[in-house]
C-alpha cells in the first residue's frame, strides 16, 4: 500500500490516543524498528529512520526486534498462541508469576495478570474494596492519593488522576469523589509529611487504600518525590488499618535506577502494579500483586472469589516474553547501563536550563525532563525533534525521554540535542 493511501485510510478510520476523529496531526508511518531505531516508510524532514527517544511509552526497554525476545516468542507460537485461563494453566504464566514474587518487595506473594497497566490498577483497587467488604467494613470505600497523578484511563484509575487540569477533568461530578493531597515536593519536608499523615488519619474510617506512583509521577507531570514521603505512607497506612497501593507501571524494571522504585524508600505496599516493560515492549500485558493479607481476606468474604477475568488473562505468548524480558534484563549488569544513561542525560540536557522559556531540567534515572514555563507548540516541538533524528512525544508543558537502555552513548547525546531543540520550538 502506498503511504498516501495508508495515510488517507488512518485519517478516515483509525481513531488515535488523545486526539479527535478525524486526526488533525498526520502520524509517521513506520515500517520497521531494530535496536533503538524506527525506520520510516518515507522520509520526513530529511529522515528515513529516528531514534527512539520514548521506548514506545516506557515499554521498549530492551530495543526492537531483540533476537532474544523474538526467540520467546517464536518459540511459544509453536506450542500455543493463547488458551483461557480459567479452569486452566500452563508453564509460561506459572513461570512469570513465581518470578514476579521473586522479584519485587517482600511480602507480595499473589498475582493476578491482566492485558493492560490501566485495567492492573482496576483490579488492584477492586481487591482493596472487596478486602474491607469481607471483612465486613463497606464503609472504606474511598481513596487517598496527592495530586499530579496518573494511573490510567479506565473508570477508577481516572478517579485517581489529578482531578484539576488533568486529562480525566471532564469527567468530574461523574467519578467517585476520592481523597486529595497536594503533589508531594521534590525534597522532603516534614510539613507535608505531617499533612499527609493527617489526611490519612481523618480520612482512616472512609479509606480502602492509599494509591500512588512511588518516587516518579508519570504522565501526569513527570515529578520526581523524595522516597522518604512513601515511608510516611506505609507508617501510616499500618496506623490507622489502610491499605497501600504502588503503580509502577512506569517506574518498574530498572527506570528509576532501582529495580522497582520502591526500593529506594525500602518499604512494600500491600498492592503493586506492573506493566509497560514487563514484556519488553512486544505485548499488553500487566500484573496486580497482593500480599497473602490481602488475599486471604477476599477469600474469607461472603463473595470468595476476586470476580475478574480478562479474556486474555495470562497469554502464553505475553507470559513467555514477559519471562524471558526480565530474565534479559537481570542477566546483564543494567544498573550501570541506566546510570550510564542518567549520566548522559544530565550533560546533555543541562545546557537546556538556559534556553528561554525553560523552568527547570530534571533528571532521575533513564528519565529526562524538560519543562516549559509555557503550553508545548507539540507540532512544532515534534518537527523539531524530528530533524534531529528522534522521536520524542512532548505534552502539556513538558518534553521528555524515557529511551531504551540498549541506547548508545552517541544516541543519548542524539537525544538531548532533539530535546533542547525541541524545546526551543516549542
Amino acid at each position: 500500500m502506498r503511504n498516501d493511501e495508508l495515510l488517507a485510510l488512518d485519517r478516515a478510520h483509525v481513531w488515535h490516543p488523545y486526539g479527535p476523529m478525524p486526526g488533525r496531526a498526520e502520524p509517521l508511518v513506520v515500517a520497521s524498528a531494530s535496536g533503538v531505531r524506527l525506520r520510516l516508510a518515507e522520509p520526513v524532514e530529511g529522515r528515513d529512520e529516528l531514534v527512539d527517544g520514548m521506548s514506545s511509552w516506557w515499554s521498549a526497554v530492551h530495543g526492537y526486534n531483540h533476537p532474544v525476545l523474538n526467540e520467546a516468542v517464536r518459540g511459544q507460537l509453536e506450542k500455543m498462541s493463547h488458551v483461557m485461563f480459567g479452569g486452566l494453566t500452563h508453564e509460561p504464566a506459572v513461570r512469570l508469576a513465581a518470578r514476579l514474587v521473586e522479584i519485587t518487595p517482600e511480602p507480595l506473594r499473589h498475582v493476578f495478570l491482566s492485558d493492560s497497566g490501566s485495567v492492573s490498577v482496576e483490579v488492584a483497587v477492586k481487591m482493596c474494596l472487596q478486602y474491607w467488604r469481607s471483612l465486613g467494613r463497606p464503609e472504606k470505600q474511598r481513596l487517598f492519593t496527592w495530586r499530579g497523578g496518573y494511573h490510567g484511563d479506565t473508570w477508577q484509575p481516572m478517579s485517581v488522576c489529578d482531578p484539576q487540569g488533568g486529562m480525566h477533568e471532564l469527567w468530574s461530578g461523574v467519578l467517585q469523589r476520592q481523597v486529595f493531597a497536594d503533589a508531594p515536593p521534590a525534597a522532603y519536608e516534614e510539613s507535608y509529611a505531617e499533612l499527609l499523615r493527617t489526611r490519612i488519619a481523618e480520612h482512616a474510617h472512609e479509606l480502602a487504600a492509599v494509591v500512588v506512583e512511588p518516587v516518579v509521577q508519570g504522565a501526569g507531570g513527570m515529578r520526581f518525590h523524595d522516597p522518604a514521603y512513601l515511608r510516611v505512607l506505609r507508617e501510616a497506612c499500618d496506623a490507622h488499618d489502610v491499605l497501600l497501593v504502588f503503580d509502577e507501571i512506569a517506574t518498574g524494571f530498572g527506570r528509576t535506577g532501582t529495580l522497582f522504585a520502591a526500593d529506594q524508600a525500602g518499604v512494600s505496599p500491600d498492592v503493586m502494579c506492573v506493566g509497560k516493560a514487563l514484556t519488553g515492549g512486544y505485548l499488553s500485558m500487566a500484573a496486580t500483586l497482593c500480599t497473602s493479607r490481602v488475599a486471604d481476606g477476599i477469600s474469607r468474604g461472603e463473595v470468595p472469589v476476586l470476580a475478574h477475568g480478562p479474556t486474555f488473562m495470562g497469554n502464553p505468548l505475553a507470559s513467555a516474553v514477559a519471562l524471558a524480558s526480565i530474565d534479559l534484563l537481570l542477566s546483564q549488569d543494567w544498573q550501570v547501563e541506566v546510570k550510564r544513561i542518567e549520566a548522559g542525560l544530565r550533560d546533555g540536557l543541562a545546557p537546556a536550563a538556559g534556553l528561554p522559556g525553560v523552568r527547570e531540567v530534571r533528571v532521575l534515572g533513564a528519565i529526562g525532563v524538560v519543562q516549559l514555563d509555557h503550553e508545548v507548540d507539540m507540532a512544532a516541538a515534534t518537527r523539531a525533534a524530528v530533524r534531529e533524528g528522534v522521536w520524542l512525544r512532548p505534552f502539556r508543558d513538558l518534553i521528555y525521554t524515557m529511551p531504551p537502555y540498549v541506547t548508545s552513548d552517541e544516541d543519548v547525546a542524539r537525544i538531548c540535542t532533539a530535546v533542547r531543540a525541541a524545546a526551543q520550538a516549542g
